[in-house]
Order: structure tokens, then C-alpha cells, then sequence
């Protein structure tokens, strides 16, 4: 029989507005994520995994020295007794706590694989085995002492430490990475003998800032080494604000191969960087031809790292190059700063490095006033204890008659000595073999030794300048075992300017030059072609398409565009199809109107000038410079208003110049009658009764007019034998001389000759 429904009892059922709802159980999960998962506490620098893991190892006295126990009994000694998530999650965190390439100074020592910088997973929990470090056991140092406060687990069957007592500067030392909601925290690690210094001078000056530390914090030290090439003032103000980043870089070196050659080796490379990806998206650059420089590298790495990059010849200046893989690869690396910490274990806050060192100094503070009063305690119980035994020993025969003829001996005790009940229980439970002990120097003795440390003691707690030295000399002996001269101490992250290099030789170093030939059709498509074509009776179109332009470039130049509306545009030409098919519309590159033709395409040089002109016969003189568009809507050179268009575009070479217009009548006159601008209308070149201009180009005086029939054959005609033609400006200009193409065009229509890769050709757009 299925189970009966019974409805809830009305009284029971409650109203709420569901945003209220949303809102309260939203915000309880992130404060339960911001709190006790992603961020870290600044006084101990440990997220509630960590710490319980720390803390679950103590219990199992898993020591400096001692032996190690498999990472799996820890494990599960931290799921079921303090912290019930997930065994990977927290197998993954003992792990990161263990790996010499994560944390700068590990709290736990691993035995077994627990992975490597080419990130290689560790190996099973079963398999590795794990103790705690000195740098943990500093953590832990006076858990036993009351130094901080303990709280039930999540089942309430045991206590666990809020904080720990936290002797070394693990918040910036080891650094915190986490996402919470809302917000997130990201520390690089820092070099612990300097962050003691820092708080050092913090302790003598407390209101210095963030900016004069840096001079004992200079900026983070990674564990895998590297180089940081930002500036002082950058570091500086990141450290102040609590947000920024750093820039890192790989650590190179040059080795002689002998004959002049040389190969470059990495060293070092930035923290949190895979080497086996680093490594794959290198040889993938290399293989996809963007690495022009580098001709092959190796992965030599055994216990340190060892990279070696070949240069692809011995003139490759070794620093262009490795710009180039500074800019393409993770070889530079951009490390987040974001100081989101607990403050005092409660408020998520953004602090800056100050603040960070007085939140540990603060917390050390509290843990020195807990600890002296914890002993002050222990020393009033033996003081206590000692007065009894005092008492015993001084009435010994009568102490041990009562006891063998009392049945309560204790009250009879205290009755007749007048002792407490803590010296009563302490002679009570003192055991026969101690009394041989009981001597009156050596108890007089330790209760003058505990007098006076119990003294020492309550003029510590009085004065705060006491507890601030006692503080300082605790400070003073961490940074002597973590010191620059010790092998954990030594910092390993340097500091370097990067090298000043053009921008643009660096783009030239990046990219592939090789030959090849643009070649864009009647209809508009375009392509490239592998290596220099002159012959192009070979190349396939779409059937009602054919030639129209094609000119020699290389994969790193730029191609321009002349239009009938006017405008140049630039098009790169590494990233035009390749030669197979017929390539793609020129549109997919470059925001043409669909009513608007193409008029001239070329190839960019520099420093060139350019005649541009309109059917209605008005041109100007335009350097090429100004011509060169930085986007895909292009640059208005020549300004047209329809019906008018932009007909003609060729390169200035030579002082004279030559209009045909579509009449057939020709004018030649001087280039110095023409205005140079950067854009507009022009001046008039030609004057028409009907049609306009049909082409335009420019000579020199000396060499005389030349032109090249449909047949690709050449007619010269001197200046002399021109003479009829020769006039001003604005001529209407005579028929053109016999032989002169019916086409009405200087040069050959498909074939544009502005933009050959040397830069010396004269180009015009050629209509058909």
C-alpha cells in the first residue's frame, strides 16, 4: 500500500516575500563562502581547511622529525573529526601545502609524488605520506598554552582552534589565492626575513605606511624564481592600495655553442606557470610560423629547470627574441595582487601591506598576553602545590600517620595544617617513590625560580613597550632561521628593467616575411598567392569573373585599397586567404559600400605621394602616409559627391603630369601646378563638355611620356614630340597621339603596378 499524503496543518504555513527569502538564504551562503572557504584570515594566513589540516596532523603527532603517516589517515582524520566536505578537495589542499613550486615556505613535508611544475597530478592519497614542516610547527607553537580560542566542530564532539597562534608571517609569506561571492583574494608570496624586517621597523614606528616598507618588502618572492620588471612607484602603489599586479618574467641566459652560435637557456619561469603547457603553445607558435626568430627549442629540465631556445640564426639579436616570446607566451606572466582578507577573523577587507603586518603583529600581541597569562596560571597552581609539599615535607612522620589511620584523610589534613584542597590532592596523590624527593633547597629553590618568573611575567603583561620587545625578539629569531643566508630564506625572484625595444621591430620579429602575390578579381574577391607570379594566365576565377588587379607583398605588409567613394583602405596581408579556391570578397576586410568599385589596390611602402582624381576631373597630390587607415571604415582622401566618383590613384614619380580623359583628348603640364593636401576636392586637372576622366599619370621630363597597349607593347614619346599636347592646368587638352590605347588607359587595366614590394612602380586603378 502507497503511503497516505497528510496535508500540512495550516497554522503551520507561513507567507514570506520571495526576494526576502532569496535575499536571506543568498546571503547567508555567501557569508558561509566568504568566511569559512575562500578567504583567508590575516592574522595566521590560513583559510578553515588549512588550519584544520595543520591542526589534524598535531593531534596525530605528526612533528618535524617524526615519522610520516599516509596522506589518506589525515585525510580522513580532518573529513570525520573537523571539516565534512569532500576527500579530493581536501587531499588537493594538503597537497598545495606540501609542493615546494606553490608555497614559498611549505607547512607540510610529502613523501611520495605529489606532483611537479609541469603539472603532473600527485599521486594517490594511498600512496603519499605527509608530516608537518618547522615552518608549521612555528604556526602552531603554544596551541597548548591557551594562546587563541577554540570552538566545537561542526558536530559539536570536539574543539577546534579559531585562529592559530601564527609565529611566522604566513599571510604574505605563503601568499592566498580564492573566489568567494562577490569578491575574491589573490597574495603572492613574499620572502619571510623581509616581512619580519618590515615588521620590525612597523613595531618601532607604527604609523608608517605602506610606501616606506617597501624598502624592506621590495615586492614578492616567488617560489619558481623570475623577474619582476615593474617599477618602483607601481609596486609601491599597489602595496598602498591593496590591488594590483606585477608583471614577471622568465630568467634566461646565453651559452656559447662555439663558431659564433649561441642558444638561449631559461632558467626560471614564472610562478603558476605549467612548463609542459608553457612548452606545447611555444612548439604550437613555432609550428604555426609566429615565432620567425626561433628555429627549435628543448625541454632539457631534470630537478631544476632548463629550456633551450635556438636561434634561428647567429645574427638574431637574443634579447628581440625573447621579447617576442615575452609577448606571446607565459614565459611573462601577470601576477594578481588583491589583498581581500578576514580582518581580525571577521570583516572581508581590502588592506594594504601595513595593515597587513599590523593585523599579524596585533594577533602575536594576543597570543603573548594569553600565553603569559596562561603560565601566570601554571605557576599559582605550583606555587600552591609547592607550599604543600613545603608542608609535607616538614611534617612528614604526621602526614603519613594520618593517612594510614584516617579514612578521610583529606579534610583531616587540611583541618590540621591548613592546607587547600589543591594541596591536599597534590599530597594525597604524590606518589611513595617522590618522597624521596621532597628536599627542602630543592622546593624552596623552584618556588624562588617561579617567584621570579612569575614577577617577570606580570610586569610583561603591565607594560605594552615590554610586550612589543618580547614580541620583537620572537620576530627577531624567525628571521634568523629564515634569513638571507639560509637555503629556504634566500630570495629567489629578482629585479630587472625590461629592455627598451621599438614596438614595431618587435611586431617585424614576430611575424613571418615571405613573398607573395595579392591578386583580387573583377568581382571583388581576394586572395594570396605563395611566392612572386608574374604569370597569371593560370589562375582560376568564378565563371563571370576575372582579373582585375595583382601585385607582389610580403605577409607582413600592409595592402591598400582605393575606392570609388573615395576612401583608402588598409588590409593586412597575413590575413588573406591563401592562393587555393577563390578566395573570399574583399568586404568580409573592409566596411565598403555595395554600390562603391574598387579603383587602385597597391601595397604599402611609406613616404610616398600619391595622385588621386575624380571622373570630374579634379585631383590633388596626397602623401601616402596620410592615406593609411587604422580602420575597417577607412580613410576619406578624395571627397565625391554622386554622380562623380574617385576614377584614378597613381604614384607621383617625375615633374610632369599626363590626363586622358574619356573623350581620348590628352593634356600634359607641370606637377608643381597640382596642390598636395591630405584631403578634399582637388583642383581642376581637366576640363570636359561630356564624360570625364578616364586616367591620369605622372613622368618625368626627361625620359618622356610612355604607355603600354592591350598587346604589352611600350610607346615612348619625348617631351618634344609632346609639345602639341603640353599646356596648363585645366586644359581641355588635345586627341590623344596614334597608338594610343582605345581603352583610354596609361597601363595595362588587371594589373596594378603601385604596389610592387620595392616601392618604385607607378599604379593606377585600371578600369575596364
Amino acid at each position: 500500500m502507497g503511503k497516505i499524503l497528510i496535508p500540512p496543518d495550516p497554522s503551520d504555513v507561513h507567507d514570506v516575500a520571495l526576494r526576502s527569502a532569496l535575499e536571506e538564504r543568498y546571503l547567508a551562503y555567501a557569508l558561509s563562502t566568504i568566511m569559512g572557504r575562500a578567504l583567508p584570515d590575516a592574522r595566521d594566513g590560513l583559510k578553515p581547511v588549512h588550519r584544520r589540516l595543520l591542526y589534524a596532523m598535531r593531534l596525530l603527532r605528526l612533528d618535524p622529525g617524526a615519522a610520516s603517516k599516509k596522506c589518506a589517515r589525515v585525510v580522513g582524520d580532518v573529513i570525520g573529526r573537523f571539516h565534512p566536505h569532500g576527500e579530493q578537495a581536501v587531499y588537493d589542499a594538503l597537497v598545495r601545502l606540501a609542493q615546494d613550486f606553490s608555497q614559498r615556505y611549505p607547512l607540510i613535508d610529502g613523501q611520495g609524488n605529489f606532483g611537479n611544475v609541469d603539472g603532473d597530478n600527485p599521486a594517490a592519497m594511498r600512496y603519499t605520506e605527509a608530516r608537518l614542516t618547522e615552518v608549521a610547527r612555528l604556526m602552531l607553537e603554544g596551541l597548548d598554552e591557551d594562546a587563541v580560542s577554540f570552538r566545537p566542530t561542526y558536530d559539536s564532539s570536539e574543539q577546534e582552534p579559531v585562529v592559530l597562534p601564527g609565529a611566522f608571517p604566513n599571510l604574505l609569506a605563503n601568499g592566498a589565492q580564492g573566489i568567494a561571492v562577490g569578491m575574491a583574494t589573490a597574495i603572492p608570496p613574499h620572502n619571510a626575513a623581509e616581512l619580519c624586517d618590515a615588521a620590525l621597523h612597523l613595531i618601532e614606528r607604527p604609523a608608517a605606511k605602506s610606501r616606506n616598507l617597501t624598502k624592506f618588502v621590495p615586492g614578492p618572492d616567488l617560489p619558481t624564481g623570475g623577474l619582476i620588471i615593474d617599477s618602483r612607484e607601481s609596486i609601491a602603489e599597489a602595496y598602498t592600495t591593496g590591488r594590483g599586479a606585477f608583471r614577471v618574467r622568465a630568467r634566461w641566459t646565453t651559452e656559447d655553442t662555439g663558431r659564433g652560435t649561441y642558444v638561449i637557456v631559461v632558467t626560471e619561469i614564472p610562478w603558476q606557470v605549467q612548463k609542459s603547457r608553457l612548452i606545447e603553445h611555444i612548439a604550437a607558435l613555432l609550428n604555426d610560423k609566429k615565432l620567425p626568430l626561433l628555429a627549435d627549442l628543448r625541454d632539457e629540465s631534470a630537478e631544476d629547470i632548463r629550456i633551450v631556445l635556438e636561434p634561428r640564426a647567429r645574427t638574431v639579436d637574443p634579447e628581440l627574441l625573447m621579447e617576442s616570446l615575452f609577448k606571446l607566451t607565459d614565459l611573462e606572466s601577470r601576477i594578481s595582487l588583491n589583498m581581500n582578507v578576514l580582518t581580525r577573523g571577521k570583516v572581508p577587507r581590502v588592506i594594504g601591506l601595513a595593515e597587513a603586518l599590523r593585523e599579524w603583529l596585533d594577533h602575536r600581541r594576543d597570543v603573548l598576553l594569553r600565553r603569559s597569562n596562561h603560565r601566570l596560571g601554571q605557576i599559582a597552581h605550583r606555587l600552591e602545590v609547592l607550599g604543600g609539599y613545603l608542608v609535607a615535607y616538614l611534617n612528614l612522620d604526621k602526614v603519613i600517620r594520618i593517612i594510614r589511620r584516617e579514612d578521610e584523610p583529606k579534610p583531616v589534613l587540611i583541618r590540621t595544617f591548613t592546607l587547600t584542597e589543591v594541596q591536599a590532592d597534590a599530597i594525597l596523590n604524590m606518589r611513595l617513590r617522590n618522597l624521596r624527593k621532597l628536599e627542602e633547597m630543592e622546593i624552596r629553590a623552584e618556588d624562588k625560580a617561579l617567584r621570579k618568573e612569575e614577577r617577570e611575567l606580570r610586569a610583561l603583561v603591565r607594560s605594552e613597550q615590554k610586550q612589543w620587545a618580547k614580541v620583537a625578539d620572537e620576530i627577531k629569531a624567525v628571521r634568523t632561521s629564515f634569513g638571507p643566508k639560509t637555503a629556504l630564506g634566500k630570495r629567489r625572484t629578482g629585479f630587472a628593467q625590461a629592455p627598451a625595444h621599438d614596438d614595431a621591430a618587435i611586431e617585424e620579429a614576430m611575424a613571418v616575411r615571405e613573398p607573395i602575390t595579392v591578386v583580387v578579381s573583377d568581382k571583388g574577391w581576394i586572395r594570396a598567392l605563395k611566392g612572386t607570379v608574374t604569370d597569371f594566365t593560370g589562375i582560376s576565377f568564378k565563371s563571370d569573373d576575372r582579373l582585375k588587379f595583382a601585385f607582389p607583398a610580403e605577409t607582413t605588409s600592409k595592402c591598400m585599397v582605393f575606392a570609388t567613394n573615395g576612401r583608402v583602405y588598409t588590409i593586412e596581408a597575413g590575413k588573406l586567404p591563401g592562393g587555393r579556391g577563390h578566395g573570399e570578397p574583399v568586404r568580409l576586410y573592409i566596411d565598403l559600400e555595395q554600390d562603391a568599385d574598387l579603383v587602385a589596390a597597391f601595397t604599402y611602402v611609406g613616404g610616398r605621394k600619391f595622385l588621386v582624381a575624380s571622373r570630374d576631373g579634379r585631383g590633388f597630390v596626397v602623401p601616402e602616409d596620410e592615406c593609411l587607415a587604422n580602420t575597417r571604415k577607412g580613410k576619406q582622401v578624395l571627397n565625391v559627391t554622386a554622380p562623380d566618383e574617385a576614377r584614378a590613384l597613381t604614384t607621383v614619380d617625375g615633374d610632369l603630369v599626363a590626363v586622358i580623359g574619356e573623350n581620348r583628348k590628352l593634356v600634359v603640364f607641370p606637377l608643381d601646378q597640382v596642390a598636395e593636401m591630405s584631403r578634399g576636392r582637388g583642383v581642376r586637372l581637366q576640363r570636359y563638355k561630356d564624360g570625364g576622366l578616364s586616367d591620369v599619370t605622372t613622368f618625368k621630363a626627361r625620359e618622356g611620356l610612355s604607355w603600354t597597349d592591350s598587346a604589352g607593347r611600350v610607346f615612348t614619346l619625348t617631351l618634344k614630340e609632346l609639345r602639341d599636347w603640353c599646356g596648363n592646368r585645366a586644359d581641355a587638352g588635345r586627341i590623344a597621339p596614334k597608338g594610343f590605347p582605345r581603352i583610354n588607359q596609361f597601363g595595362p587595366p588587371m594589373i596594378s603596378k603601385a604596389g610592387n614590394a620595392n616601392g618604385n612602380g607607378a599604379g593606377n586603378g585600371g578600369r575596364s
